[in-house]
């Protein structure tokens, strides 16, 4: 009997496997660095003032995680109910589309990890005080509407300004509060070139997606203003992610070790060249978006925001411990 139970836990676990890895892929893994990386540089501001808890780390960072992964699941569900999945491509996190999922179960797994993060954040609360409370809200209200809701905010060309300020000063400066119970002007300078190289990754995949947004009638600012403007804007963004840090060292807020993201300049010149032949071959050619030179520079994009936020992370550790860390002004 022992004997023949074995090929059905063998079976068993492999449908477990399966369960977890499709959950995983819907997760969109590949985004979430955007939701970490303002949680570890926040809390590299918080270490160097000797205002840092390890529990409370970790809570801000699984509250952010679920949050972007519940944005994700919404996206999910409210981009195939759309009506236009069947013209998209079946990109690997399409578990919907791709019949792995169904939208139902989707829907479920947005409401548990919202409802989790839900959970860490009114415990967080609980410890810092009720300004994060109002934090904790438009985090999620923005997590759930940007795709979803009656008028998602995605479609109006709110984005970009949207991801600005909620994936930089809002989530950089909330989690050195949740350290500190302090709002600190320098973790807000600190904040801009996360938020510049955030708002910079939805920028690329705006631009790859341009001709397909454009059929179904979404409002980004590639649709109302082209493909040009939308590159210069890019090429701010890039310019502030690495002029701040330099500003707050001539300044003398920071040691040189605020430099140590510039090791990352060569892969933002190599993006800005992929930026721009990538426009000028999507308008005779119209590639598909997945093989586009624009694709190469979305995926070249993120890598850099990971690249660069754990950089920041390790200049401001680095300048703590041996440079004498951040002054602010005064």
């Amino acid at each position: 009997m022992m004997f023949a139970t074995k090929p059905y836990a063998k079976n068993s676990m492999q449908s477990l496997t399966h369960w977890l890895a499709v959950w995983f892929t819907a997760a969109r893994p590949h985004t979430l660095s955007a939701s970490a990386v303002p949680v570890l540089v926040g809390s590299a501001y918080a270490a160097g003032i000797d205002r840092f808890s390890w529990e409370l780390c970790f809570l801000t960072l699984c509250g952010s995680l679920l949050v972007q992964i519940g944005a994700n699941f919404t996206d999910e569900f409210a981009d195939h109910g759309a009506g236009d999945s069947a013209d998209k491509f079946p990109a690997p996190h399409k578990v919907i589309a791709r019949g792995l999922l169904s939208t139902r179960a989707v829907k479920l797994g947005a409401a548990v990890v919202f409802g989790l993060a839900t959970v860490i954040g009114v415990y967080l609360v609980s410890l810092s005080g009720w300004p994060l409370l109002a934090v904790c809200g438009v985090s999620l209200a923005v997590a759930y509407g940007y795709s979803a809701g009656p008028l998602p905010l995605g479609d109006f060309a709110l984005g970009e300004a949207l991801v600005f300020v909620v994936m930089g000063p809002v989530m950089v400066m909330s989690t050195v509060f949740v350290q500190t119970g302090a709002w600190e002007a320098m973790a807000f300078w600190l904040s801009l070139p996360v938020a510049a190289l955030v708002t910079a990754i939805l920028i690329a995949n705006n631009l790859r997606d341009a001709a397909e947004d454009r059929r179904q009638g979404r409002r980004t600012l590639v649709t109302v203003f082209g493909a040009g403007p939308v590159r210069t804007l890019y090429m701010a963004l890039l310019a502030l992610a690495f002029g701040a840090p330099l500003a707050m060292v001539l300044l003398g807020r920071a040691s040189f070790w605020l430099l140590l993201p510039w090791l990352t300049l060569p892969l933002a010149f190599r993006l800005l060249l992929w930026l721009r032949d990538g426009i000028q071959q999507a308008a005779p050619h119209q590639p598909s978006p997945r093989q586009s030179i624009l694709h190469r520079a979305l995926k070249g994009t993120s890598a850099l925001h990971l690249l660069y936020g754990l950089l920041l992370t390790a200049a401001v550790l680095g300048g703590a411990v041996f440079s004498g860390g951040l002054h602010p002004a005064g």
